[in-house]
């Protein structure tokens, strides 16, 4: 059986990934550059995401 996590946005740093984003079941590469930036992209995701 297939989980599907409860969150639809998650930014995460693990080791051995690196810089990436979960979108619902999806994992994206994220290239991290500043507080801002990260800051900036989260809420533009929060924000397509309709939250």
């Amino acid at each position: 059986m297939v989980k599907t996590p409860w969150y639809r946005l998650r930014y995460d740093n693990e080791r051995g990934k690196g810089d990436h984003k979960h979108l619902g079941d999806l994992e994206v590469p994220y290239g991290f550059v500043s507080i801002e930036r990260l800051m900036a992209g989260f809420i533009a995701d929060v924000e397509r995401l309709g939250g």
